[in-house]
């Protein structure tokens, strides 16, 4: 994921006034990836949060039928790592995850999971987000962790 300067400005112009555009250009930055394959798509932004929504269906299942662990912590760490970049309050052109942490609270077999991302620490070279996975009905199905770290 590349910083604000690639959108043409602060990300806080950037929700004010295309907050669209934002996100279209984030979800093509998704093709060919990872996120492509499991179907993860930012849907909102805000000037504290990143949402991405995938689809619960077969590709993302372990044997049982349910969502599997991994989808999941796959779908927290591309909207946080993103939000590590896209919220970053000093202009951030590179970010890594060095460490994520998922509990799974509940099941789910289909539909759709929202994952947000809000940042609870943002230091100088690292930053740690709360992400939190729910279901349409707004249950909670994971809890996650992410900290990530700026490259130079």
């Amino acid at each position: 994921m590349t910083g604000p300067s690639y959108f043409g400005g602060s990300v806080l112009f950037w929700v004010c006034m295309n907050k669209e555009k934002l996100l279209e250009k984030a979800n093509q930055l998704c093709n060919n990836t990872l996120m492509e394959t499991l179907g993860i798509r930012f849907t909102d932004i805000g000037t504290d949060f990143l949402t991405a929504e995938m689809e619960v269906n077969s590709k993302v299942h372990q044997p049982e039928g349910l969502l599997h662990g991994g989808a999941s912590a796959a779908l927290a760490e591309t909207v946080g790592g993103a939000a590590s970049i896209l919220l970053a309050p000093r202009k951030q052109t590179k970010s890594r995850g060095i460490q994520i942490s998922v509990n799974h609270v509940q099941g789910i077999s289909k539909g759709k999971v929202m994952a947000t991302a809000k940042a609870i620490h943002t230091g100088k070279s690292t930053q740690i987000w709360s992400i939190r996975i729910i279901d349409e009905k707004g249950n909670l199905i994971s809890i996650c962790q992410l900290t990530t770290m700026f490259l130079s």
